[in-house]
């Protein structure tokens, strides 16, 4: 909900934005080149993506555009290459071009304070996009998954896959690894699966060779599965030699490969040794192989086309003057306000369950190369 002190600027905003809804025109070519072509006229929404390095955010910036020209919108979709100076130019371009509503997924997510200050002086709304954007007033809302669940569907499959809860006494060793120290997300990821972990650890049930069982240790910069691979060779060979490791917490499938890679280096994967638990998130397609051939374990699948269409469900509200559905008002505090959000519900996914993903459209059972 709208604090008090927001209510009458944000009813000037929609004011503003409905006028500019009627005064737009049409046409604008998305990302690339590639044209979207709307079926009306309707005000340009600039779309800020991190970076074209991991399929995710390609699918979520092209379904976006796909949604928002649909419904009569021209887009303006612009990736940073994992690049905060990028994606800051892009945003004052966007701001510069009088774009009425921005959809911003950060690259940095405490980077945007400046622009976004104009963006709102401006008259643009400004949706967050999966990742929230930090330290500012001027986010609207925010759209993403329940990101504190992702991170305990996690923990509960490595100890659930470990039978933790069925063989007291036994010892397990795990090593932990996060996300990017400059998403938000990263923190919700990490609490939700050590809110799971946390007893086992603090039992001896299930030990960390290495002793880097914080936050701040674990970080993988820019989600880079070659800093994961590098960071995972090192623990390795310090902490483990003979030693078996059972399981290796991954907040992302990207991270995930990495991992995986240096653990294939040192002679996991055969009978006698075989791979540990692996987790991973975002169900991308090398991630999905790998779980089908036995490597990764476990993803989490966020099925990012309906993120897309909520994102523009709550934009075209915004546009049109009312206010967006959420269904959360309370947990996601920006350093600066609490900021309305709409959460859609992740779900496990393992070898057992993998088809899911081929029933709902989300991957085509080609592109698994036949081994469902």
């Amino acid at each position: 909900m709208t604090s008090p002190s927001h209510v009458p600027r944000r009813t000037a905003v929609a004011a503003a934005l409905a006028l500019g809804l009627g005064l737009a025109g049409c046409g604008q070519e998305a990302e690339g080149g590639s044209r979207y072509r709307p079926k009306g006229t309707g005000s340009t929404v600039g779309i800020a993506m991190p970076t074209k390095s991991s399929e995710r955010w390609l699918a979520d910036g092209r379904h976006m555009a796909r949604e928002f020209a649909a419904r009569g919108y021209r887009t303006d979709l612009q990736y940073g290459d994992d690049r905060v100076e990028n994606q800051v130019a892009q945003v004052e371009n966007m701001v510069a071009k009088g774009h009425r509503l921005l959809v911003v997924a950060a690259i940095d997510g405490s980077a945007l304070t400046d622009v976004l200050s104009r963006a709102k002086e401006s008259g643009a709304a400004v949706i967050s996009y999966d990742r929230l954007v930090l330290g500012t007033p001027d986010v609207d809302y925010y759209a993403s998954f329940d990101n504190a669940r992702v991170g305990r569907l996690q923990g509960r499959y490595i100890a659930d896959k470990l039978r933790l809860d069925a063989r007291e006494g036994e010892r397990f060793t795990i090593e932990l690894f996060a996300g990017s120290p400059d998403d938000n997300n990263t923190t919700y990821f990490w609490n939700g699966a050590l809110s799971v972990l946390r007893p086992y650890l603090d039992r001896g049930r299930l030990v960390v060779r290495s002793g880097q069982t914080a936050l701040n240790q674990a970080t993988t910069l820019r989600w880079d599965g070659g800093t994961a691979q590098k960071r995972m060779d090192d623990l390795l060979s310090k902490h483990y030699g003979a030693t078996r490791l059972d399981a290796v917490l991954s907040p992302y499938d990207g991270i995930s490969i990495g991992v995986i890679s240096a653990l294939k280096s040192v002679g996991y994967g055969t009978a006698g040794r075989p791979y540990p638990v692996v987790t991973g998130q975002d169900a991308e397609l090398a991630s999905v192989k790998s779980i089908l051939a036995g490597q990764q374990t476990q993803t989490v699948y966020k099925d990012t086309r309906k993120l897309a269409r909520q994102a523009v469900l709550m934009g075209d509200a915004v546009l049109h003057g009312r206010k967006p559905r959420v269904n959360d008002a309370k947990t996601y505090h920006n350093g600066a306000r609490v900021v309305p959000a709409y959460l859609l519900d992740p779900v496990s996914v393992d070898r057992r369950n993998v088809r899911i993903l081929v029933e709902e459209g989300y991957l085509k059972a080609a592109d698994l190369g036949g081994a469902l």
